[in-house]
């Protein structure tokens, strides 16, 4: 496939108009109504149901599909090794003066949050998704040829380029290049995190070269100037999540979104404080407390252990405890509703490609 003809490809892989890819932020963020405002103006909506249990899948893209009758996507975390035998009572030691700050009951040992993959596939493969994306590596080979099968597209996250390649090996159809300056959690699974923080103007000619899929760009793009930037690249799409989370049709907290509309660019650190697992985030009071700590216990234990902590601060608007996963540009953020930042993105993108041609 010529790489001019990428973006083309992959609208029409999708069957959107744009490929323009609302990332799927899992733990609430991706409302059916953002899902399908996203849809409905030319993009691919995504829903993030790693954490929801397969009879909530099923009501979520019901109500998509209620929303819309444009393709839409569902994704989920490849499942991980259980962490094994762990003890909790130090973590939950460090716990305990939060909730008792907030008037919590102490905190308790904690149970993986993450319902039965095999049921949340059963549930994704009746759902009416047309594209099944996922992250924190791959899925069994079994499962991609049943989606597969099903006539759905495979998108799978990459943060280098050995990742991209064993994406491409396992049969997917898409590769998401997630660059460093991405929020919330990183997808590295072929190599320690810390050597995959590689910044998405770096990553993605690396992977399109790598590869003979297409390519999405993801991470620290927020307008029309970082969507022709990954076209340039030579990414057949792009993937924005921080830019939505700031929509009306967001399912975040009104404390979180204030948190990103009042941003700058070095407020975010990757951290595991939350979720043991290293995700990037506007730095706040828990982050930094938590920044030297030895204690954390291994995603996904640490992600529920401080599940009640968090949802008490962000019902109270208390933005010092609860997770403000953000992407490196969220200063850029604008607070619109997403058809509208829809047409925005598009617009400025279709005036900047014109300028660079005619240059």
């Amino acid at each position: 496939m010529p790489r001019s003809n990428a973006w083309s490809h992959l609208a029409s892989l999708f069957g959107v108009e744009h490929p323009i890819i609302q990332a799927p932020m899992a733990g609430g963020a991706t409302t059916p109504e953002l899902v399908a405002a996203v849809s409905n103006a030319g993009g691919l909506g995504s829903t993030g149901a790693a954490y929801l249990k397969p009879e909530d899948i099923v009501k979520h893209s019901r109500r998509v599909r209620e929303l819309t009758d444009r393709p839409f996507a569902i994704n989920l975390f490849a499942p991980l090794p259980p962490p094994g035998e762990v003890d909790p009572s130090r973590m939950l030691a460090v716990l305990a003066r939060y909730h008792q700050e907030l008037g919590l009951a102490p905190p308790q040992p904690p149970a993986s949050p993450l319902p039965p993959f095999e049921e949340q596939v059963d549930a994704i493969a009746e759902s009416g998704a047309r594209v099944f994306s996922f992250t924190f590596g791959i899925p069994p080979a079994e499962v991609l040829q049943r989606l597969k099968a099903r006539g759905m597209v495979l998108a799978g996250t990459a943060t280098t380029v050995r990742e991209a390649r064993l994406l491409e090996a396992a049969g997917v159809d898409v590769v998401v290049a997630q660059g460093s300056e991405a929020g919330g959690h990183r997808g590295t699974f072929a190599g320690p995190f810390e050597a995959a923080l590689v910044g998405t103007m770096a990553l993605v000619p690396q992977v399109v070269d790598a590869v003979r899929l297409p390519v999405v760009a993801s991470g620290g793009i927020m307008d029309g100037r970082g969507i022709v930037a990954a076209r340039v690249l030579g990414a057949g799409g792009v993937q924005l999540g921080t830019a939505f989370l700031t929509c009306p049709e967001s399912g975040i907290a009104a404390v979180y979104k204030a948190a990103l509309r009042e941003a700058r660019d070095d407020m975010t650190v990757v951290t595991r404080a939350f979720s043991g697992r290293p995700a990037r985030g506007l730095a706040n009071a828990f982050t930094e407390a938590l920044a030297d700590t030895k204690e954390l216990l291994p995603y996904p234990l640490q992600h529920a252990a401080t599940t009640p902590l968090r949802s008490a601060a962000a019902a109270r608007g208390d933005s010092r405890f609860i997770a403000l996963w953000s992407g490196q540009a969220a200063a850029l953020s604008r607070g619109k509703p997403a058809a509208e930042l829809m047409r925005e993105l598009i617009s400025e993108s279709e005036q900047l490609t014109l300028q660079v041609t005619e240059r």
